[in-house]
């Protein structure tokens, strides 16, 4: 990107240090989780186990969890680009700590260090618009970010923070001076991360829109889409090939599948085609790639046409009202528990006007490159208000505003000698970092996992993680117990569980929501159908609860209110909290 200078001095030494003290806060703070090996999410929970069998001599290509729904095991749709570095830590430390510790070790490493990743993108876009100070202030700014935070703090081995760091590397690569280098790194940074989710979809979008945009600006920004889209079909062609293999090459609407890639190869060959002749009149370009589009979707809807509906439209009505629509993160801004809410959407507010303002006051390319910023970022905004995770994006996104933001306060701090002002200036300061404080530290101490149905923390006194392991003691065997439980008791024992909290097993879901809904009878017939042999409940979790009020007189709100049916006999166990029940089936 013309007009954004080296500076002499480099950034890295600010970078790393306020890595290091960030890290070391998250520690401290997550140290209690982090000495009971007590994961902050089911799916953190899942992911290790996915991990622990590669490790353990499963196929890289077989992503079956066979110890869910013994028989009828789903095919997880998650990357194995996101094991490998889990994977390597423990490899790499199991001779010297065994297999136990080396996974205690991976799990608070591997967020850690991808933290770092994060910080050398962003610290080093900030570097280059600004200068070194500005680049520790924007590291900074990422310790702040709450929704952000939680995706980089130990014990998070979920894809999500690879996914955030995937499209700051894409945002890091549009300053590039040359637009096919650039148009290239952007491609790689967004192939990986749709490989690792297609949450990426989105942004992969929005790039492509501000690249078309760069295009028709001048003519010779041309090369920046065509390079991007190129790279961005070749790169999901290879990684599909590494990580998924030619074994199922079926249409599926969850994960990148022939039908994606094909939609994104044809679009590439039409950016390169209307690239290819200069002198294209505006209109015309456009015309070009909205037929290349609409040719691709078309081929889209004709391999994938269930597809059309997105990743969760082919979800079973039960499973959607009874576990999707209640999961937090995918609902929109005004669904979520406002004390959680607000002060996140507030740093994106003020991120977003401080954007407006580098706009405004920039000339030349930088100009040009702060209304692209502003436009990634405000369709970052909008996604976040209908999709609650997106905005942990515009937590990165808002690193670079927030740190100039506070740079200009601190200059204008050391310029003042008013007492007043400096007080002024400081609060003012506060406000641009710490709106979200409060969240930061709420979402760090309390599980995800004890929040309601309806997003209100709640003390759970199950201690599931640790009272898991007493059923070791009984024999190997089927557990039926709810979605949300399943992941822990997968990672504490070797018992199969019916179902875990994943749509891919959806089939196992509906039969685990339906037996605690309906009737006692039903529920005999759904676990002996299972040949489960014991019956598991954390009876002061979100989900039991949710049974029972949506079902007052279905199985589960009878077994909470202590009836148990004569077909399940209660399993006395050690050390466990009351909230704990195990039942035996026995007819």
């Amino acid at each position: 990107m013309t007009g954004i200078d080296a500076k002499a001095r480099t950034p890295w030494g600010r970078i790393l240090l306020v890595w290091l003290t960030i890290s070391a806060l998250m520690l401290v703070i997550n140290w209690h989780n982090i000495a009971m090996s007590r994961f902050l999410d089911p799916d953190d929970t899942l992911r290790l186990v996915q991990v622990r069998d590669l490790v353990g001599g499963q196929g890289w290509f077989d992503l079956h969890q066979y110890r869910i729904n013994p028989g009828d095991a789903p095919v997880m749709h998650w990357s194995r680009l996101v094991d490998v570095p889990i994977a390597l830590v423990i490899l790499l430390v199991r001779p010297l700590l065994g297999q136990p510790l080396a996974e205690h070790v991976a799990v608070v490493v591997v967020p850690l260090l991808t933290l770092l990743a994060l910080m050398a993108v962003v610290g080093r876009m900030a570097y280059r618009l600004f200068d070194r100070e500005i680049a520790g202030f924007a590291c900074l700014s990422l310790g702040f970010s709450p929704l952000l935070l939680a995706q980089f703090q130990p014990l998070r081995v979920d894809h999500h923070a690879w996914q955030i760091v995937s499209v700051m590397f894409a945002l890091a690569a549009l300053m590039h001076r040359d637009p096919r280098k650039g148009g290239v790194l952007a491609g790689c940074g967004i192939a990986f991360g749709l490989s690792v989710s297609l949450e990426v979809l989105p942004f992969s979008a929005l790039i492509g829109a501000v690249l078309l945009l760069r295009w028709l600006r001048d003519p010779a920004q041309r090369w920046w889409l065509p390079a991007y889209l190129a790279t961005l079909a070749a790169g999901l062609a290879v990684l599909f090939a590494a990580t998924r293999g030619f074994g199922d090459l079926g249409p599926k609407c969850d994960v990148v599948s022939p039908a994606y890639m094909l939609f994104f190869a044809v679009a590439a060959l039409g950016a390169l085609g209307a690239a290819s002749r200069p002198k294209l009149p505006p209109v015309a370009v456009v015309g070009l790639l909205g037929l290349a589009g609409a040719v691709g979707l078309g081929l889209f809807a004709w391999q994938a046409p269930k597809c059309l509906a997105g990743p969760f439209g082919n979800l079973d009505p039960l499973v959607r009202e009874y576990w999707y629509a209640n999961v937090l993160e995918g609902r929109p801004f005004w669904m979520q528990p406002k004390a959680l809410a607000i002060a996140p959407l507030l740093q994106g507010i003020v991120a977003l006007f401080a954007t407006l303002h580098l706009w405004r006051k920039s000339a030349g390319d930088r100009r040009s490159w702060w209304l692209d910023y502003l436009l990634l970022f405000g369709g970052s905004l909008l996604a976040g208000l209908f999709v609650w995770r997106s905005m942990a994006f515009v937590g990165a996104m808002s690193a670079l505003p927030i740190a100039w933001l506070l740079g200009r306060l601190l200059v204008r701090f050391r310029a003042t000698e008013k007492a007043s002002a400096k007080i002024a200036l400081g609060f003012a300061a506060i406000f641009a970092l710490l709106p979200a404080t409060p969240v930061v530290f709420a979402r760090m101490v309390v599980p995800e996992n004890t929040l309601d149905t309806n997003g209100q923390i709640r003390e759970s006194t199950c201690d599931l993680d640790q009272s898991a392991y007493a059923l070791n003691a009984l024999p190997r065997a089927t557990v039926f117990a709810p979605v949300d439980i399943g992941p822990s008791l997968l990672d504490r024992t070797p018992d199969s569980v019916v179902a875990t909290g994943h749509h891919r097993g959806q089939a196992g879901m509906r039969d685990v929501i339906q037996a605690f809904i309906g009737p006692e009878a039903q529920a005999h017939a759904i676990v002996r159908r299972h040949n489960a042999r014991y019956v598991v409940l954390c009876t002061d979790l979100g989900e039991p609860k949710l049974y029972a009020a949506k079902a007052p007189q279905g199985f589960m709100a009878q077994m909470l209110a202590g009836k148990v049916p004569g077909w399940l006999r209660d399993v006395p166990l050690k050390g466990v909290p009351s909230t704990f029940r195990v039942w035996q089936v026995v007819g």
